[in-house]
């Protein structure tokens, strides 16, 4: 494969003294990726709906976020879509933009972080239940270009993050390419790359660690044996049967109007405003691990059908099912298990599957009942995970599992 033109963009400009802004989101992608407000203009709170309004116990998971984004280093906005059959209910706090206070609404396009990373898992598995691949396909038989040492691992493995690969957010090339210019247009398709001449992390198949080569992986394997550009598969295998309007996985930094701002904030500095870090970084670098665009709206629909297993047969959806220990990134409510390209939260009032994921300015949780009848969309305005806020996403965690509690009642 070629490597595509890089274009050069001028750097991210910032309003705080250096350049506080570009270096945290790299620092932020660096120990973060995997996964790859103080001084809120308006803590509103108010829920919005499609038929469930005074929706009994919604006042009270209202307080619990309206509360977070007024805590010292708190999001500027949060929105829940809780749905059950046909009703949903939206739960919001804060604001979707601090410059015009304009709320947070169910149609905003947001960076969807990790959970992109089950945009992969659809598209492979309905290409197993397809019979286009098989789980456990080898690295070796489907793209022998990669490294020999990589060679043994199954198409399983990187599903559930058991495969071993480095990962090539880690790579000091790639970071510093990066910190040289945060919007640099990568060839999605040759991030490996950047780690091809390292060895596996473990034996494939021994344990769990998260890696977002696997997913690029996977969709590599996914266009070898189909021909088709991923973007193109997608479209066709997920966003046209699930009715997915408004989700996209773009190459360059910008947002499409209008989109839930992704803020940086500074817990340490309660008096600093936060800082819009939504267009300072390419989704190129992160391509099927992280960069899809979407919409809390487009994301309800999609992991109603995802966890439901409206893709694919009944044997697809067993093995999917197959749960390893691991946690997704940052971890989700409840005790987390790992499957093929989902994870299982199993929470004090029962269990949900679906996939979190976080990214600068973003942190994102998806879930659903198995049988993909009910669901929740969580989304939140900055970047929280167990390196930047270890005491924030415990709360955040806990928060979210009174969510789930919510739609499970």
């Amino acid at each position: 494969m070629s490597r595509s033109s890089v274009p050069s963009h001028s750097s991210v400009p910032s309003r705080r003294a250096g350049h506080r802004p570009r270096a945290r989101a790299l620092t932020v992608l660096s120990l973060c990726l995997g996964a790859l407000a103080p001084a809120v203009a308006s803590a509103d709170a108010g829920t919005a709906s499609g038929g469930g309004a005074g929706h009994p116990g919604d006042r009270a998971l209202e307080r619990r976020i309206a509360e977070f984004v007024r805590s010292p280093g708190g999001p500027p906005g949060i929105i829940a879509v809780l749905r059950e059959g046909r009703e949903s209910r939206v739960v919001r706090a804060g604001v979707a933009d601090v410059a015009t206070g304009r709320p947070p609404t169910p149609d905003d396009h947001m960076r969807i972080a990790s959970t992109a990373k089950a945009f992969s898992g659809a598209v492979a598995l309905t290409l197993v239940d397809h019979g286009a691949l098989r789980l456990d396909d080898t690295l070796r038989k489907i793209l022998p270009r990669l490294p020999s040492a990589w060679d043994k691992v199954t198409l399983r493995q990187l599903l559930n993050h058991t495969s071993g690969l480095p990962d090539y957010t880690e790579s000091q090339e790639f970071l510093d390419i990066l910190t040289a210019d945060p919007r640099h247009r990568f060839d999605s398709r040759r991030l490996l790359d950047y780690v091809a001449d390292e060895p596996l992390r473990f034996r494939p198949g021994s344990r769990y660690q998260y890696s977002n080569s696997d997913n690029i992986a996977v969709a590599l394997m996914a266009e070898a044996v189909t021909g088709t550009p991923y973007e193109q598969l997608l479209r066709e295998l997920v966003y046209r049967p699930l009715k997915l309007r408004n989700t996209t996985l773009p190459q360059g930094y910008r947002m499409p109007e209008p989109y839930l701002h992704g803020y940086d904030v500074d817990p340490a500095d309660p008096a600093a405003p936060p800082e819009d870090i939504s267009e300072v970084l390419s989704a190129s670098g992160v391509w099927a691990s992280g960069g899809i665009v979407s919409t809390p709206a487009d994301m309800t629909r999609f992991v109603r059908g995802y966890a439901g297993g409206a893709l694919y047969g009944a044997n697809v959806v067993r093995e999917q099912r197959r749960w390893v220990e691991g946690a997704s990134e940052p971890a989700g409510p409840g005790r987390n298990t790992a499957g093929l390209g989902i994870f299982r939260y199993a929470t004090r009032c029962g269990v949900v599957l679906g996939h979190t994921g976080n990214f600068p300015g973003y942190t994102q949780l998806i879930a659903a009942t198995p049988d993909g009848s009910r669901s929740l969309t969580f989304s939140v305005t900055t970047q929280i995970n167990k390196t930047l806020a270890p005491e924030r996403l415990a709360r955040l965690r806990a928060i979210q599992e009174d969510f789930v509690c919510a739609l499970l009642k």
